[in-house]
This record gives C-alpha cells, sequence and structure tokens, in this order.
C-alpha cells in the first residue's frame, strides 16, 4: 500500500491549524490519485499557544488525514522540527506544507505529479504574497547562496516540497540546513525539479524570519554546505572476493 506523509512543522500557529487541515481535506481526492492512504504529522515544536489543542481538534474533525502530533520537548527550530517529521513519517514519499496558511494544499497533487521523474520537487512561489522587504531579502540570500554553491534553487525559501523518502533517510539535517536541503540531497544522487506554486498572505500568526536572519544567520551554514560540497565523494564499489 503507498502511502504520503505530509510534515507539517508548527510553532505558535493557533487560528491556522483548524483552516489548514480543513483545506488539505478538500485536496484529499487529488491526493488519493497518487496514493492509496495519507497521514499529516504535525510536528509541534513547543507552542506556548493552542496549537497542539487544535491539532487534536482537527484530527477528531477529519480522521481520513490520519493527523499525527509529534511535539518537540523545546523550542528548536524548523531544522529540527523538520528533522523529526522526517523520522516520524511512515510514508514512501513525504511532504512539507508551512501552516500559516501561505501554502496552498491543492498544489501538492502538482508537485507529485512529477515523481516520476524527479526526487524532489520544489515549489517556487509565483506573485509572492509578501511585504516588499521580505521579498526582496528572499531574493538576495537566493543569490548569495546559489553563487556560493554554484546551484540553480530559484526559492529555497518555498516549504511546499515533495521528497522520496528513501532520499532523506540518507542524511542528517543540522540546525540551519533545511534551507539547503535539495543542493544537500543532489549530493547523493536525488533529481531536483522545480515547479511554480501559488501563494497567499499570512492572516493569522507572526512571521519567525526578518531581514538579518534571512541574511545573517544562515551565512556559516552556507560556509558549512560548501564545504561539505567540495569534500563530497560518491564512492562506487563492488565486492570482487568474499564470504
Amino acid at each position: 500500500m503507498s502511502r504520503l506523509s505530509i510534515v507539517l512543522p508548527a510553532y505558535n500557529e493557533e487560528g491556522n491549524i483548524i483552516p489548514l487541515t480543513g483545506e488539505i481535506m478538500e485536496a484529499l481526492t487529488g491526493l488519493l490519485s497518487h496514493f492509496d492512504e495519507i497521514e499529516c504529522v504535525f510536528v509541534d515544536d513547543a507552542s506556548t499557544d493552542g496549537t497542539q489543542r487544535e491539532i487534536s481538534e482537527a484530527r477528531a474533525l477529519y480522521p481520513a488525514l490520519g493527523i499525527r502530533l509529534v511535539a518537540l520537548k523545546r523550542n528548536s527550530g524548523l531544522s529540527a522540527a523538520m528533522a523529526a517529521g522526517f523520522a516520524a513519517a511512515r510514508g514512501s514519499v513525504v511532504a512539507t506544507l508551512d501552516t500559516d496558511l501561505q501554502n496552498d494544499p491543492r498544489d501538492l497533487p502538482k508537485l507529485l505529479s512529477h515523481l516520476d521523474r524527479g526526487d524532489v520537487i520544489i515549489g517556487i512561489r509565483a506573485n509572492r504574497r509578501d511585504t516588499f522587504i521580505k521579498r526582496m531579502s528572499s531574493k538576495i540570500a537566493n543569490w548569495i547562496r546559489n553563487r556560493v554553491t554554484g546551484e540553480d534553487i530559484i526559492d529555497t525559501g518555498c516549504s511546499l516540497k515533495v521528497y522520496r523518502k528513501q532520499h532523506l533517510d540518507r542524511i542528517k539535517l543540522f540546525t540551519g540546513l533545511h534551507r539547503f536541503l535539495p543542493t544537500l540531497l543532489k549530493l547523493e544522487g536525488a533529481r531536483v525539479i522545480q515547479v511554480p506554486v501559488s501563494h497567499r498572505p499570512r492572516i493569522r500568526g507572526k512571521a519567525k524570519y526578518n531581514f538579518w536572519n534571512r541574511l545573517t544567520g544562515p551565512l556559516m551554514d552556507l560556509l558549512a554546505v560548501r564545504w561539505m560540497q567540495k569534500r563530497h565523494f560518491a564512492n562506487q564499489w563492488e565486492e570482487i572476493h568474499g564470504d
């Protein structure tokens, strides 16, 4: 039986969980055209509001979504939340989605349709509904990352992505490296495809990133990824004699 795991990191997203799960439910028919079963793995990053309560309510409202809750014991950041979700995921394919309602779950079937020729499908936010400062800082950060790593990833900040689980199992995430996940997976032989997706303004809650932590915070992570690219080797071997 084929299964899709949708990993949904959440931190203080009270008010967004019920509408989001309702939208995923509306997209269920399109998702089940690709899989026999789906599960939604919420990862609560030690929220201080009613996020966990709403996830429990959504579980009761939408049993068809197979909602599960993974709770981090302390606030650890997005990379840690994603790593926990990947470890908990039971599906052969894993999708990631923001819980702030800026991603549209109806785009998931479109990304999944590219799995016949790719292992990692990345959403590119078309017509971004963010402030000018946020759009420009993201564009500058993407340009710097691509310049240093030699990559062509248009929108590393888009959380709407699809992965084959077998590739995720090959790497270990460290703090901040979620931004470079497609690059790290390419080092392990994954085929990466980029697909335009819709984007919506944030209605509730507060953004977790600003100009400075978009540009200055990831600098050391970027240098670490560049170091990994330069030191990486593809080890191909066969055993000639053995027991």
